[in-house]
C-alpha cells in the first residue's frame, strides 16, 4: 500500500503535520475549503519563480495567516518589503480577510521534493531530455545529503506514440516505514505532445519519537 497512497497523507499524524490548520462546521466548510484552493493557486502562479513548495494556511475568526516555504525568499518579499505587502493586499482582495504572511526559507532546495519534481517539469518543457533531468536532480539530492531518492516520470516521453513511465532510484526509500521522513512532490510539464506528469520521492532518514517522561501518582 506504500507504493500507490501519498506519502504525506499516510504520515500526518506520526511524523508529519497538516498544511492547513482551522475547524468549520458543515455550512461553512466547503466555502472554505474552494478558498484555500483558490489562495493556494494564486499564490503558486504569481511566486512560480520563487520556487514556493509548501503554503501553510492557519485560521482564527476573520483573520488568515500564511506561512510561505520558498527557495527565494528575497524575490517574494521584495525592495523593502514591497512584494510580501502587494501579495498581502491582493489575497485579502481575494477573501475579503485580514491576512498575515509570513516567509520561511527552504535552506536545500535541492532535497525538497516539490521543488525538485518541478525543476524536472521545468527542464523536460525546455525539451532536455527526461533521463538527464531526472539523473541530474537524483545526483544533486544525494550529493546534499538525501538517504535515498526515487523519480518517475510518466506521458508521451520523447514525443513517444505511446504513453509510458519510466522510473529511476538511488539509495533507499522505505515506503512502509511510518517512522522514515520521506517527502513528496509532484509537477507537471505542458509539452508540445502532450502533459507528462513528474514524482519524486526523498527520504531523508528517520524521525524517532520523542520521548515523554510520565511521573506516576506517588513518586517523586
Amino acid at each position: 500500500m506504500g507504493q500507490k497512497v501519498n506519502p504525506h497523507g499516510l504520515r500526518i499524524g506520526i511524523i508529519k503535520d497538516w498544511d492547513t490548520k482551522w475547524y468549520a462546521g458543515n455550512k461553512d466548510f466547503a466555502n472554505l475549503l474552494v478558498e484555500d484552493y483558490k489562495i493556494r493557486k494564486y499564490i503558486k502562479q504569481k511566486l512560480f519563480i520563487a520556487g514556493v513548495a509548501r503554503i501553510e494556511i492557519e485560521r482564527a475568526a476573520n483573520k488568515i495567516k500564511l506561512n510561505i516555504h520558498t527557495a527565494k525568499p528575497g524575490l517574494v518579499i521584495g525592495k523593502g518589503g514591497t512584494g510580501i505587502e502587494q501579495l498581502r493586499h491582493e489575497v485579502e482582495k481575494l477573501t475579503g480577510k485580514n491576512v498575515l504572511v509570513n516567509i520561511t526559507e527552504i535552506k536545500t532546495p535541492e532535497i525538497n521534493a516539490q521543488l525538485v519534481a518541478e525543476n524536472i517539469a521545468g527542464q523536460l518543457e525546455r525539451r532536455i531530455s527526461f533521463r538527464r533531468a531526472m539523473k541530474q536532480a537524483m545526483s544533486r539530492a544525494m550529493k546534499f545529503g538525501a538517504k535515498g531518492i526515487k523519480t518517475s516520470v510518466s506521458g508521451r516521453l520523447g514525443g513517444a506514440e505511446i504513453a509510458r513511465t519510466e522510473h529511476y532510484h538511488e539509495g533507499t526509500i522505505p515506503l512502509q516505514t511510518l517512522r522514515a521522513d520521506i517527502d513528496y512532490g509532484f509537477a507537471e510539464a505542458d509539452t508540445t505532445y502532450g502533459k507528462i506528469g513528474v514524482k519524486v520521492w526523498i527520504y531523508k532518514g528517520e524521525v524517532l519519537p520523542v520521548k515523554k517522561d510520565k511521573k506516576e501518582g506517588g513518586d517523586k
